[in-house]
């Protein structure tokens, strides 16, 4: 064997030796000997096998050139490994596109004489080769083609592998469609979300105003069709649907999703999400439609209890300042104190909590539920209080 593996090693390098002049002295890397061998297979044609019974030990040599960085090294054996594609065997033969996909795009990947070009020529022969390995092939390389900033490139090989089929849909196809879809969808929000950052930068006065408004909403429409169907779908679907909300946080901040939302950021380690987070809850009470949602309100009163316990009273003052004109009627005048005790009290009770931290013991609301007498919430009554005495944004206590 060791005899053998001189023998292939010889050969290889002699092959090498062969082509470095012509490899070399292009500002790219180009693999002739690879698109010849590749179109025989496509056309059905036969070629002379130059090292039938050397598949194994030249996929270990494939391997070891790839730990050790050794990219043209490994190039070089895959001349001699592509013999897979026309094995007798069966299950070899359907296995190979895989596996060369898999080694091949990984030496293009990293070769310093790769380029784009070369990359986009393998991955669309090699769909062609495995052809039920198009989705996945077509996924990695819009990842690459991400990786390279060529968003446009990426989307158009990431809708041609949306309408891809072949026979019978199978539950892998499945997997695989529905994350093309997403990163499609992943891709639209970034540019939703381009678009959005240019709009901001913009005086509502300008000329352009309402043309990139219009703009950014039809690709908030497009950016959600696309992610929406994912929700129906079992699965770890996190960073697509955090993709999703935000974009419905633009355009519909109503939606009932924002409650997952705000649980979403309130869980993040960092603070401009956890700040977000509060707003989200205030944007969503600003709706008529919400103001009875008991939920909304709870995880409010939690919020700002702790917002304020953590010394970051700006925060919760950022978002009183824009409401402190109309929320009072909006939300917490005497007729709504009423009002909402007498169809449920546990509602009025967090309204209660929330009118207390922002409007201070004095105010209408707060102290009707105050003074309400309920035997199973006499003692949250009674701890409510203590708390906007020490939390409060009108008369701040010491916070500890």
């Amino acid at each position: 064997m060791s005899k053998f593996r001189d023998e292939l090693t010889r050969l290889a390098v002699a092959e090498r030796d062969k082509r470095e002049g012509s490899v070399l002295s292009n500002p790219g890397m180009h693999f002739p000997w690879l698109q010849e061998r590749i179109e025989t297979v496509v056309t059905g044609g036969k070629k002379k096998r130059d090292f039938t019974q050397t598949t194994s030990v030249c996929l270990s040599f494939i391997q070891e050139a790839l730990l050790k960085h050794r990219w043209q090294q490994a190039a070089d054996y895959m001349h001699s490994y592509l013999q897979t594609l026309e094995d007798s065997d069966t299950f070899k033969r359907q296995a190979a596109p895989e596996i060369i996909w898999k080694l091949g795009s990984e030496i293009l990947f990293y070769h310093p004489k790769s380029n784009v070009e070369t990359f986009n020529n393998f991955a669309d022969r090699m769909k062609n080769i495995g052809v039920l390995n198009y989705l996945k092939i077509s996924l990695q390389h819009a990842l690459y083609l991400l990786h390279h900033g060529m968003l446009e490139d990426a989307n158009r090989n990431l809708t041609d592998a949306e309408a891809w089929r072949y026979g019978e849909k199978s539950s892998s196809q499945e997997v695989l469609i529905n994350l093309v879809q997403a990163y499609k969808g992943l891709l639209q929000y970034y540019t939703w979300s381009k678009k959005k950052k240019e709009l901001s930068e913009l005086d509502e006065d300008d000329y352009a105003y309402t043309a990139k408004s219009q703009n950014m909403l039809s690709q908030s429409c497009k950016t959600s069709a696309s992610i929406s169907a994912l929700l129906k779908t079992p699965g770890v679907w996190d960073p697509f649907v955090k993709s999703y909300v935000e974009i419905l946080h633009g355009i519909v901040p109503s939606h009932p999703l924002m409650l997952e939302f705000h649980m979403m950021l309130r869980k993040s380690e960092t603070e401009e999400h956890q700040k977000l987070g509060l707003g989200v809850l205030f944007e969503f009470l600003d709706f008529a439609g919400c103001t009875k949602n008991i939920t909304a309100w709870k995880y409010l009163a939690k919020y700002l209890k702790q917002t304020l316990m953590e010394s970051h009273p700006a925060w919760v003052e950022e978002e009183w300042k824009s409401r402190r004109n109309w929320w009072p009627a909006f939300h917490f005048s005497f007729f709504w104190a009423k009002s909402d005790w007498k169809a449920d009290a546990d509602l009025a009770y967090e309204k209660a909590f929330v009118a207390g931290i922002l409007l201070g013991k004095g105010c209408r609301y707060f102290r009707y539920i105050l003074k309400q007498d309920h035997k199973t919430l006499k003692k949250k009554i009674k701890r409510m209080k203590k708390s906007v005495k020490k939390y409060s944004i009108v008369n701040p206590g010491v916070r500890t």
